[in-house]
């Protein structure tokens, strides 16, 4: 029964990329944005983002949490136009630029022959930072969670691998590539704001939180730069910042200064995260359902 509603799940979202193709992207966005909206408003999903931002906020007053939930999950659509439709994306994209140091110092390791990780969220556009990078001469690859759909996988992994390669699943398997790759000087991107059991809890957004150091330990072990990057959408348009380097100390000092840097972004532009992650598993508490 499970196969059967995966390749069900599967073909509609092939349909329904089949019909997008011949639009334009912004109405590519518009229609994704409105699906999304629907489907977080009509699933238990809406009682998951709603529980997210009353625990994160929960002085603000529940019309404005409603809208910001709707506002957040037309967001997630607007972003999976840019992973599915990513050539697309990239001609669209092709007169943004990048602001920040992270910019300066990811050439700087560049020219000496060295890789980088660029650390961001699950927040704004943020395969625009692959695309300006790789109209710069510099690809970045991805490392991505696998769908628990087999039919749907190929769709995603497809789309992230037109900005960018090598495009590498989390697991044993993946993390070899990914070793292997960092020692060849690759640009990685690593959105790790995602529960990560057995991590250690880390503040973020003012919660314990558990966070992955695994980037953090690579930069270190590899020596390369580890560069927080953002790409919020402001008045219909990425805006992509690579921040400075976080410096290198320890990988959990490393890891906190990313999720107060992240924090920061979403609290300038909240509907700009994706608020649908159990972010929150908290011990000896209640975590956001």
């Amino acid at each position: 029964m499970r196969d059967l509603v995966y390749r069900v799940q599967a073909y509609a979202l092939r349909a329904l990329v089949a019909c997008l193709r011949p639009l334009s992207m912004p109405a590519r966005r518009r229609i994704l944005g409105a699906v999304t909206e629907w489907v977080v408003r009509l699933s238990p999903l809406r009682r998951r983002v709603r529980a997210n931002l009353r625990l994160v906020w929960p002085d603000m007053p529940e019309p404005e949490r409603r809208q910001l939930s709707h506002e957040a999950a037309r967001n997630v659509g607007r972003t999976l136009a840019s992973v599915w439709f990513n050539e697309d994306f990239a001609q669209e994209a092709a007169d943004l630029d990048a602001h920040g140091e992270g910019l300066a110092a990811l050439r700087a390791a560049r020219a000496e022959g060295r890789g980088a990780i660029l650390l961001s969220g699950h927040y704004g556009q943020w395969e625009a930072v692959r695309v300006i990078l790789r109209r710069e001469g510099i690809e970045a690859g991805a490392i991505y969670r696998p769908s628990n759909n087999p039919y749907y996988d190929p769709i995603f992994k497809r789309g992230l691998e037109a900005g960018g390669r090598p495009i590498v699943a989390k697991g044993r398997a993946g993390n070899r590539d990914l070793l292997r790759a960092l020692r060849g000087g690759a640009v990685m991107a690593i959105l790790p704001d995602q529960y990560v059991k057995g991590a250690p809890y880390l503040d973020y957004l003012g919660h314990p939180a558990r966070t992955s150091l695994a980037a953090a330990e690579l930069a270190l072990r590899y020596d390369l730069p580890l560069i927080p990057t953002f790409a919020p959408e402001i008045d219909g348009r990425p805006v992509v910042t690579l921040e400075a380097p976080i410096p290198h100390t320890d990988a959990e000092t490393m890891m906190r200064v990313f999720n107060d840097r992240l924090s920061s972004w979403v609290a300038r532009y909240p509907s700009q995260w994706y608020w649908l992650h159990r972010r929150w598993k908290v011990k000896g508490g209640r975590a956001a359902r």
